[in-house]
């Protein structure tokens, strides 16, 4: 399943969540899980008096770094090779893929130990470099067991929120022989990190991902909680840095203000437990840097959508999105779930995601969490009307949107159609109004209809002279 994200198949988020729905324990968990992590949050930035400023500042460091993106790439490129770091320019997903195998192949690394990198992800990195016949190792807990079970991570920050307990206890007793009775959070995490630290000694190299570059200093910054990915960074004597290039920020006085917003906003924690910063190679080591664009700069063009590239991977949006929490991450077909991947997923290919944009209820939740306020409501909407424009829609849908254009555009057909839908629902048989075309009633009881439409209501209740 693994791969089935880098297919050209049209995804169906539909279908995807009625398989995640119809699991009622999963999805209650689902649910319940994400929205602690989204009251946490709440809790959180409401005892930061200075919260919305934080996020006027992020959002205002974001915008001028993107606007002035090619200067602070050469200033960062300048600044890490002066640290004695290669760095490395990858236009697009093959290029990082070839450039990270070319890295270990020339060095004789067969064993590649990473710490979770949704940009590696974006490149399918790790499936490329197994078919050349090097053992890669996701590090990360959560990671890890979607590796194990091949699978792609469900969410941005927390990739197995999906599984219970008693899932990861059956996972691991296929792959790494723990017991499969025992589904104990403890032990399990305790058999991960004792199948996992051996690879740290032995790996050749080790990877992460970033989740700031700062140009004045040529450092990369990872924040995690596991201390996976400085394991990754130090312990082998090679490492590489995949940096997605929308993660520049300028300098180092400006990284204090998204490390104060990132955790609070993914988990609802005052701060990670490990922020390191990677700035220059060990004594005796290396260390490589690859930049990669992967489709950012077209997007930076996009009039619409160059806000997305603001987003520091918190998962605060897909943590209050009502949709996400009970669809599940896996039913969006893409590296990127939730609101957020409804609106960078189109950037890769619309056919493909044309579907997302219509899985949100357009609340603004998601807008109104985000830690550098990116409008994501009203680009799922734009991309709505680019979805229709470019005749990505259904036949049915688009036919049944024209007719309801035509009957709420006519206030005379509105009230007929309301008056005698109404009179429908009161006297026609259960097994007409539940067809198979009537997609409310498969999960839902259609509402009781009222005695009378408002406009009757109105008629009969108010006065000319009340009027106004």
């Amino acid at each position: 399943m693994a791969n089935d994200i880098f297919t050209d198949k049209k995804v169906d988020h539909v279908k995807g969540s009625r398989q995640f729905i119809a699991d009622e324990p999963h999805i209650a968990f689902h649910d319940k899980r994400l929205w602690t992590l989204r009251d946490l949050r709440d809790k959180e930035a409401h005892g930061i008096a200075e919260w919305e400023q934080l996020r006027e500042l992020a959002s205002a460091i974001k915008s001028h770094t993107l606007t002035h993106l090619a200067d602070y790439l050469e200033e960062f490129e300048r600044n890490a090779t002066a640290n004695g770091v290669t760095v490395h320019w990858a236009k697009d997903a093959a290029e990082h893929n070839r450039i990270v195998h070319e890295i270990l192949s020339a060095r004789g690394v067969d064993t590649l130990v990473k710490s979770k990198s949704m940009l590696t992800e974006e490149c399918n990195m790790r499936p490329y470099l197994q078919d050349r016949g090097m053992t890669v190792v996701e590090t990360d807990l959560g990671e890890r067991i979607q590796q194990l079970d091949d699978e792609p991570p469900s969410h941005i920050v927390v990739p197995a929120v999906h599984k219970l307990a008693k899932d990861v206890a059956e996972v691991f007793a296929e792959t790494i022989g723990t017991d499969r009775s025992n589904a104990d959070p403890h032990y399990l995490a305790e058999g991960m990190r004792q199948d996992t630290r051996p690879y740290f000694i032995k790996a050749g190299a080790g990877m992460t991902g970033c989740n700031f570059a700062v140009a004045e200093t040529g450092t990369v910054v990872t924040c995690t909680n596991e201390g996976n990915a400085d394991l990754s960074g130090n312990v082998p004597p090679l490492y590489i840095a995949s940096i997605g290039i929308e993660k520049l920020i300028p300098k180092m006085e400006h990284l204090g203000v998204f490390i104060r917003m990132l955790s609070r906003s993914a988990l609802g924690s005052p701060i990670t437990q490990y922020t390191s910063h990677f700035r220059a190679p060990r004594a005796g080591g290396e260390s490589h840097f690859i930049l990669v664009d992967n489709g950012r700069s077209e997007r930076l063009a996009m009039d619409d959508f160059w806000y997305s590239l603001k987003c520091i991977r918190c998962g605060a949006c897909m943590n209050t999105c009502p949709v996400y929490r009970r669809s599940g991450g896996l039913s969006y077909g893409g590296v990127y779930a939730g609101p957020i991947g409804a609106i960078i997923n189109p950037t890769f290919d619309l056919k493909k995601y044309s579907a997302l944009p219509f899985a949100s209820t357009l609340n603004g939740s998601c807008s109104n969490v985000c830690p550098v306020k990116i409008n994501i409501h009203e680009q799922i909407y734009k991309w709505r009307q680019i979805v229709v424009e470019q005749g990505q829609v259904s036949f049915v849908k688009k036919e049944s949107m024209k007719l309801a254009g035509k009957v709420l555009a006519d206030p005379k057909r509105y009230r007929a159609w309301s008056s005698g839908a109404g009179k429908a629902m009161a006297s026609l048989p259960r097994a007409f109004l539940y067809n198979p075309f009537n997609a409310w009633g498969k999960q839902r009881e259609l509402p009781e209809p009222p005695g009378q439409t408002f406009h009757q209501w109105y008629a009969a209740n108010r006065k000319p002279e009340q009027e106004t």
